[in-house]
């Protein structure tokens, strides 16, 4: 039986021209594609001042925005001028609900305080001009001007932050 396997395997060999029998390949190749498209997110933590006395200075908080967009993008952070009839962008107002009075507060882009911080691009928001496309910080800072004798009372506003890109 064993001389039988080796004269198998030596006709196998003569009728393939005496070469080993090697397995065929074939290649090709595909793309891989995607589109990146502009894209934001923000986030924002709240504002509070804490307690007001309009016999001190003036009553000063921050606040931040957290923007990440795509890498490269520009964009512009606006803030509306919140929920109170008759506020603008200038002069922002939070309301007592119990006895509706409005206590005057102000935003700005600077630490200073002297750059109001508005809703209108290319105006009073706060432009970038190139993503990094990591979290990018922007801090808010608050004032509340001294000398507003109002309702002892908890007041409150709620701001729009917008992101045009």
């Amino acid at each position: 039986m064993r001389f039988h396997k080796v004269k198998i395997a030596v006709i196998a060999s003569l009728l393939l021209g005496g070469q080993a029998v090697q397995a065929a390949t074939d290649d090709t190749t595909f793309q891989v594609t995607a589109t990146v498209t502009e894209s934001c997110n923000v986030t924002a933590t709240d504002l509070a001042f804490g307690n007001y006395d309009p016999s001190l200075a003036n009553t000063d908080n921050i606040s931040t925005i957290t923007v990440t967009c795509t890498k490269g993008s520009d964009y512009d952070i606006g803030l509306n001028e919140g929920i109170a009839s008759g506020a603008t962008v200038t002069t922002r107002q939070m309301i007592d609900p119990v006895s509706t009075d409005l206590l005057n507060y102000s935003l700005f882009s600077d630490s200073g305080r002297t750059t109001n911080w508005g809703n209108t691009v290319s105006t009073d928001t706060v432009h970038v001009a190139s993503a990094l496309g990591t979290p990018e910080v922007h801090t808010v800072f608050g004032r509340i001007p001294t000398g507003q004798y109002v309702t002892a009372g908890s007041y409150s506003d709620t701001i729009t932050v917008t992101v045009t890109y």
